[in-house]
């Protein structure tokens, strides 16, 4: 099984989208680098235009990487409390306001995250209406259908995170010749129409695996379903993709063994993976455009990893994979008392003591802590490690950093920063187990809604898959021991007292689950209670660093961000602008 080649969109994608010289020679020969409407419409032609469409899902080309990253660390995990931006205050600024919803329509992320989102749908649309010209014969029926259900996929994904980001977004489709659409129309129903055809038209396995099937489309429209609190549909496809989904291919979907083989590229496409961005490392490019660029700047800051210090996670995030000591749970109130000891303010050359309390194993496999093992590249070291302290806290992100033993195929160094060949997972079968719990419980299925959760933690409570303590002896892989590296204690959750208590233990079980995996602030959006749970994080987190003092949320304001001023300025048509601001932000 073949890995989708996102580099073939050279002379494919962005040739069928080009801008004519404003030479009168257009008229005579095409623009150099352009292709011909013939060319595009035979079988070739579209499937490279197809692989274009696949090669937008990274954002690049359209800002700075890390500002369009598909992972959504900033706008997902940073904006959800799981994740101080990081470095210091002067780098990244725009990052800040976002971190303390005190952004603006002019924030230049944001335009540029607008931007490669529609890049994608463009691209998209692209294959449709290329695929509406094809000459008959050119394509078999079976191979017209799954170009279509790719490329309506790939649609869906893009407009899926528009109306996450921004809620009211214009739809602009393969027959839209009037590009400046108002945004007075929820996309829901267009989201749900293209994953449903991707789901009943897609075959259950690719000729390349980085291709979507119909099992990650079913899952993306559960996954839209749920958005939307439509639990009983969500709940039946759900239920289909659980009991039959299969990855592109051909592996039946299920849980990993051990968590921390989710994450790393030595692993990748495994059963677990419902739709992974593919990412590849040393692409002949000299760059690293292609390897996972929008988290070139997520590592240890100094270290042997060069650069920079960003996507700390939080005090918060740490303190909430404390367990029970009797029970091996998780305190799903008040986890922030007794708060897992850090070491803010003491130097890498003075002796430290991790905490000795009980906690879930995740938690080591999601936050590099000071004289823990960080993957294979010895302990974390600390105040060294940290760009600075006070600013961003004392922690490291650990999640797609790449190991040491499987670095020179896996890291790409050939930029200022990392680059690396983890693929980006965009929804994985854990998220899915624990998506179709929220679906169960509220429809009152709590002992179902329970087994999906126990799965997850029943995975978690596997010791061959803890971090161990680490002891470096000149070989990476070969400095573990058997001794867990931390107070180790989970178990699985009794029957629940009542639907309220069954929806605390899932919304919670994500967030240990699913960490630093861009879910966080969208997750407490759409439960509706993102004021009261990131008011009580700021005013929590804001006596531990200094970046999110005084920060606050807006209700019927911050559960999106404003539309970009810069695309409502494009949008005019006879001196009125077609794109409505969102409310709060005029």
């Amino acid at each position: 099984m073949k890995k989708l080649n996102y580099l073939l969109i050279v002379g494919a994608a962005t040739l069928g989208l080009a801008v004519h010289s404003c030479s009168d020679s257009y008229l005579e020969q095409p623009a150099l680098g352009s292709l011909s409407d013939e060319v595009l419409a035979s079988k070739e032609g579209v499937n490279s235009l197809l692989i274009g469409a696949y090669g937008a899902l990274d954002g690049s080309g359209n800002g700075n990487p890390w500002e369009v990253a598909p992972s959504n660390w900033i706008y997902g995990d940073i904006a959800g409390g799981d994740a101080h931006k990081g470095s210091d205050g002067g780098d990244q600024p725009a990052i800040n306001s976002i971190a303390t919803f005190r952004t603006d329509a002019s924030n230049g992320f944001l335009n540029n995250k607008w931007r490669a989102d529609y890049e994608g749908v463009s691209r998209a649309n692209s294959v449709l209406a290329v695929l509406a010209t094809m000459p008959e014969g050119e394509l078999t029926e079976a191979e017209a259908t799954n170009i279509e259900g790719q490329a309506k996929f790939l649609r869906a994904h893009f407009y899926f995170d528009l109306k996450k980001m921004f809620n009211m977004v214009p739809w602009i489709d393969e027959t839209t010749t009037i590009y400046q659409q108002p945004n007075d129309q929820d996309v829901w129903p267009m989201i749900e129409a293209d994953f449903k055809f991707a789901y009943d038209n897609l075959p259950a396995t690719q000729s390349e695996v980085g291709r979507a099937n119909k099992w990650a489309a079913a899952a993306y429209l559960a996954k839209s379903y749920l958005y939307q609190k439509k639990y009983a549909e969500a709940k039946a496809v759900f239920d289909q993709v659980i009991t039959e989904g299969q990855t592109s291919n051909g592996l039946a979907y299920g849980l990993l063994d051990n968590y921390y083989e989710v994450f790393y590229a030595q692993w990748e496409n495994h059963k677990e993976s419902v739709f992974a961005i593919q990412m590849v490392s040393h692409d002949g490019t000299n760059g690293i455009s292609n390897a996972n660029d929008g988290n070139m700047l997520n590592f240890p800051y100094n270290a042997t990893f060069r650069c920079c210090g960003f996507f700390q996670p939080s005090q918060d995030l740490v303190n909430s994979f404390k367990t029970n000591p009797a029970t091996g749970l998780p305190y799903l109130e008040n986890y922030n008392a007794n708060p897992v000891k850090n070491d803010m303010g003491v130097n890498s050359s003075d002796p430290f003591t991790p905490y000795t309390g009980t906690l879930d194993p995740r938690l080591d496999w999601t936050v590099g802590r000071r004289e823990l093992p960080y993957l294979d590249w010895g302990l974390h070291g600390g105040q060294n490690w940290v760009r600075l302290q006070s600013y961003g806290g004392p922690y490291s992100p650990k999640k797609y950093v790449y190991w040491q033993e499987t670095q020179e195929a896996n890291a790409d160094q050939s930029s200022w920063a990392p680059g690396t060949a983890n693929n980006v997972l965009i929804i994985r079968f854990a998220d899915v187990l624990l998506m179709a719990a929220e679906a169960e419980i509220e429809l009152d299925n709590l002992e179902k809604a329970r087994e999906y959760i126990n799965q997850v933690r029943g995975r978690a409570a596997n010791e061959d898959g803890w971090v161990h303590t680490y002891v470096d002896n000149g070989n990476p892989l070969e400095g573990f021991t058997n001794t867990p590296a931390a107070n180790y204690k989970i178990n699985l959750y009794p029957a629940f007292a009542d639907k309220e208590e069954a929806r605390k233990a899932v919304r919670f079980e994500r967030r240990l689950e699913l960490g630093m995996e861009g879910h966080r602030f969208f997750d407490l959006v759409r439960w509706g209670i993102a004021k009261i749970v990131l008011d009580a994080y700021f005013d929590y987190e804001g006596s531990v660093t200094s970046d999110v003092t005084g920060a606050s949320f807006t209700n019927d304001k911050n559960e999106y961000y404003p539309i970009p001023q810069a695309q409502i300025d494009i949008s005019r048509v006879d001196g009125e602008t077609t794109l409505t601001q969102n409310p709060g932000y005029q």
